[in-house]
């Protein structure tokens, strides 16, 4: 098997079963530990800065990938919207979800690693694994993204969307993804290793965003006199 077939043909699926897997054996294994180990008390102003930056910069980032990799290109140019549109949203989308995301990723690690050296006592290897995979994930998407702010770029639609949503056909279009740039191949597969990494690590809290305290009734309290 080449590198190609290797890297998005089989990996994609690795990473999607260690995943789910991993999730289960998590939760029957470590339910008490599903969280996000808040070190809040430990420190807490950098926490305030860099956790929002970094959280609202992958909201982004999700959504910005949701719309390139899942949007293919005929049903944009139905909608009317052209390609230069398409681009100067893409780019733009782009450069702010990585700006944020970065800087808040920097902004913790700093605090975690460097500026509180308590906090590295109760950092777990499998965070430390999953700091690395993510950063990386991170900086080649960005780099992708400034590659088509200042060049001509790659047209991503025409060759990373496909692969992946081939992905969920079962039939992987390795060929369109081994035409795309290193970066954005490297960019690939380190996602698949986030994916593979994620449930040993902290960023199971995900699933257990609170999203019920919206919805719940309201809690009426009484002083004693009442």
């Amino acid at each position: 098997m080449t590198y190609a077939s290797i890297a998005f043909g089989v990996c994609p699926y690795v990473a999607i079963v260690v995943f789910i897997v991993g999730h289960v054996w998590r939760w029957k294994q470590d339910q008490f530990g599903w969280t996000s180990r808040t070190s809040q008390l430990m420190e807490k102003r950098w926490l305030m800065i860099g956790s929002p930056l970094f959280h609202v910069g992958a909201l982004l980032a999700v959504l910005g990938h949701a719309m390139g990799l899942l949007v293919p290109a005929w049903l944009t140019e139905k909608l009317g919207v052209s390609d230069h549109v398409y681009h100067l949203m893409a780019v733009t989308g782009g450069v702010l979800a990585g700006v944020l995301l970065l800087s808040g990723l920097a902004i913790l690690l700093l605090r975690r690693f460097i500026t509180k050296a308590r906090l590295r006592v109760v950092t777990r290897r499998a965070d430390i694994v999953m700091y690395i995979v993510l950063g990386l994930t991170a900086v080649l998407g960005f780099t992708g993204t400034l590659v088509n702010v200042f060049t001509a770029g790659h047209d991503y639609r025409s060759t990373v969307a496909i692969w992946f949503r081939s992905v969920f056909t079962l039939q992987p279009d390795v060929a369109a993804m081994a035409a795309s740039p290193w970066y954005f191949q490297a960019h690939a597969v380190c996602a698949c290793a986030v994916l593979a990494v994620w449930p040993f690590s902290r960023l199971v809290h995900v699933w257990s965003v609170p999203l019920g305290y919206l919805i719940r009734p309201r809690i009426v309290y009484h002083t004693s006199a009442e």
